[in-house]
């Protein structure tokens, strides 16, 4: 039988770990650092920037390939978004799925928003989209038991992977 004692060590978790709880305004809001820090793309894993929103990877992903897509401004309820945001943020939304089902073969996607901590929201006042790639059988033993997910694929490699995906698909250049 096996034996389910073993660590599985995980550190990059405990940056977000120690954000839990935390209130933040724009100030201390990564997608608004993300939004106005352009020259910083590729170092703070954005795939995508438009005119009102971005798309971004999640650097505490459920599973390989999760990303964010966001307004660019600090908003934090869809009723706070102008139409061209709005429209913006679905496009980018469909283009993201597009983009990771042509790079990941995906057999699924869960894609949502969460509003307010009681939702689930780790990010309350920038409200975004979770795009998330899922496979038959991604769901095991470890986050049942460890409370653990295995990540198997790095950022880099599946950004690699990513750009290639963007060139077959007609879709904006990736640029992380």
């Amino acid at each position: 039988m096996a034996e389910f004692n073993r660590n599985l060590w995980a550190p990059w978790r405990m940056e977000y770990i120690r954000t839990l709880g935390q209130e933040f305004d724009a100030s201390g809001c990564f997608l608004c650092h993300h939004a106005e820090h352009p020259e910083a793309d590729a170092a703070n894993g954005v795939v995508w920037r438009g005119p009102t929103c971005l798309t971004v990877f999640n650097k505490f992903p459920y599973t390989g390939g999760h990303l964010l897509v966001a307004p660019l401004r600090h908003q934090a309820d869809l009723d706070d978004l102008d139409d061209a945001t709005l429209n913006e943020l679905v496009r980018q939304v469909r283009d993201a799925k597009r983009l990771l089902q042509e790079a990941t073969a995906a057999h699924g996607f869960n894609i949502g928003m969460n509003f307010g901590r009681c939702a689930g929201a780790g990010l309350p006042g920038h409200l975004h989209v979770h795009v998330v790639p899922r496979w038959d059988g991604d769901t095991n033993f470890m986050p049942v038991l460890g409370d653990t997910r295995v990540i198997s694929q790095s950022l880099e490699a599946l950004g690699e992977l990513l750009r290639a995906a963007a060139a077959r698909l007609g879709l904006p250049a990736v640029r992380s």
